[in-house]
């Protein structure tokens, strides 16, 4: 492990870690969250993914003086416009958790039959350099929202989000399941040729260790 260089993470959700460390598993990094770096504040987030992708990963790259990933993601529900999008992280107001957001969705919905509940998962993920240079790459999963949560895995939304009409929810599949199939898999999976093109580039040394803050 000591041999893989390090790439920053400019996240502190737990779930969203173990998926990129799982999606990278086969490159010669060793992934670090933000969570060793409590005093670092990422930019706010807006309303345009790759925006927010990279404005995150960008502030880790340039805080850390190493390669960086950031990513933006967001549930797009065709009967709400659109809604919440990139801005799902927040959806219902300030004070909720992932249980609150959901019930304020499903309630949203309450009225709209399944046939008209189509909807999308999308994320772009974002390589960042120290020097500014940066990469971004889209992916999406389409599905529908469920009329009630089902399962315990994943995070966020992925209880009330079905993968097809009579399927499962993306809370019910197993980790290589939804990692096949889903928008933060078919992002990062796209962004991987240009980390590893980066990794090439350092010629195999380690990065040198964060500047103290």
């Amino acid at each position: 492990m000591s041999s893989r260089i390090r790439v920053w993470l400019a996240s502190r959700n737990a779930g969203k870690e173990r998926e990129v460390r799982a999606l990278l598993a086969d490159l010669p990094i060793r992934i670090v969250s933000l969570g060793s770096l409590p005093g670092l504040r990422l930019p706010e987030e807006g309303d345009d993914y790759a925006v927010n992708a990279a404005a995150k990963a960008l502030a880790a790259a340039r805080a850390c003086g190493e390669l960086a990933l950031g990513d933006d993601s967001g549930l797009e529900v065709d009967a709400l416009g659109g809604a919440p999008g990139p801005r799902s992280a927040r959806y219902g107001g300030p004070g909720l958790d992932d249980d609150g957001r959901c019930r304020v969705l499903l309630d949203a919905l309450r009225s709209v039959p399944l046939s008209d509940r189509t909807a999308r998962f999308v994320c772009v993920a974002a390589l960042a350099t120290p020097d500014g240079e940066i990469v971004t790459a889209r992916g999406e999963c389409p599905g529908h929202i469920l009329t009630a949560p089902r399962g315990r895995a994943g995070f966020g939304y992925d209880p009330i989000f079905g993968v097809t009409s009579d399927g499962p929810s993306l809370a019910e599949l197993s980790g290589d399941e939804k990692q096949r199939i889903s928008h933060r898999g078919h992002a990062f999976r796209a962004l991987a040729p240009a980390l590893r093109e980066r990794l090439r580039e350092t010629g195999g040394r380690r990065p040198p260790a964060p500047r103290k803050r």
